[in-house]
């Protein structure tokens, strides 16, 4: 018997799904304009901070220490600026990214108060994952963290730059974990039993939640309904724009309805997954 490869319908991340949710029209910018966007300085940051969590963990145990992680803080920007030198350009001078360097070590610091790295020994950091779901569509992303108990019970690990969410909009913080959970459940045959989002930015915040078999199917669900809707907006060309405090970060405002602007036609594409039948090319696309 010949073992043939699953028809992949299309493959959603989790900062798809989330921009999608937050605006179908961002989502068509990203997705199938694909628009450039300035660097912003605080996704930057995170992505820097992430780079020196991940590194920190090469270390021996006893030498993950806060002067340690600051030690690696500008080789791993240093490293950002060689791959992207356009990076520089974020800052309106020295003193500009001097500040922005010392809120990256205030967060640096801030991780000691939450976790001890010395008594951590992760499976897996920066893990990409990905599994295909019953109606053909591929989840995938990147896990930040993943320990793993004697028992064998996983806690999913991922690390925010920003501020702890209030109350009103954990249940979106938890998307992406769930979402994460899914995929490890589809893999693996087993539900983790612990996601945790470790919060660096304000006073620093960890926010855990013991996710079931039941919050899982419901996010399968919601994914798969997601999809739907993206497909359905692919079909009619009509991608709504939503108007919503983020807004204010978008780069896109001129060209958006909201902002009295006028999309460009919709290119003649659609999203590489749409239109790729199995899993390596559509990892090759979006």
């Amino acid at each position: 018997m010949t073992l043939t490869e699953p028809v992949i319908i299309g493959a959603l991340s989790p900062s798809r799904a989330g921009d999608f949710m937050t605006c179908p029209l961002l989502y068509r910018f990203r997705v199938i304009d694909q628009l450039p966007e300035r660097p912003s300085p605080a996704a930057v940051r995170g992505t820097v901070v992430h780079a020196v969590l991940e590194r920190l963990y090469d270390l021996p145990a006893p030498g993950r220490s806060v002067a340690a992680a600051l030690e690696l803080l500008e080789p791993q920007w240093r490293r950002l600026l060689d791959d992207d030198p356009q990076y520089a350009e974020m800052f309106s001078g020295e003193e500009e990214q001097a500040e922005w360097l010392a809120q990256a070590r205030g967060m640096l610091e801030r991780y000691f108060t939450l976790e001890d790295p010395t008594r951590l020994e992760p499976a897996e950091r920066e893990l990409y994952v990905e599994a295909v779901l019953d109606g053909g569509l591929m989840l995938r992303g990147y896990v930040d963290r993943l320990d793993v108990a004697p028992s064998g019970e996983v806690r999913v690990v991922d690390y925010k730059t920003g501020s702890a969410p209030g109350p009103d909009f954990e249940a979106k913080a938890l998307f992406q974990m769930k979402f994460y959970a899914l995929v490890l459940w589809r893999l693996r045959g087993r539900v983790p039993r612990l996601l945790q989002l470790v919060y660096l930015g304000g006073q620093g915040e960890v926010l855990r939640y013991a996710p079931d078999e039941a919050d899982l199917q419901a996010t399968e669900r919601k994914v798969m309904a997601l999809w739907t809707a993206i497909e359905r907006a692919m079909q009619s060309g009509e991608w709504r724009a939503r108007r919503s405090r983020l807004c204010d970060w978008c780069d896109h405002q001129a060209l958006c309805p909201e902002f009295g602007g006028t999309p460009p036609p919709v290119p003649d594409r659609q999203p590489g997954d749409t239109v790729r039948r199995n899993r390596r090319a559509a990892t090759d696309e979006l």
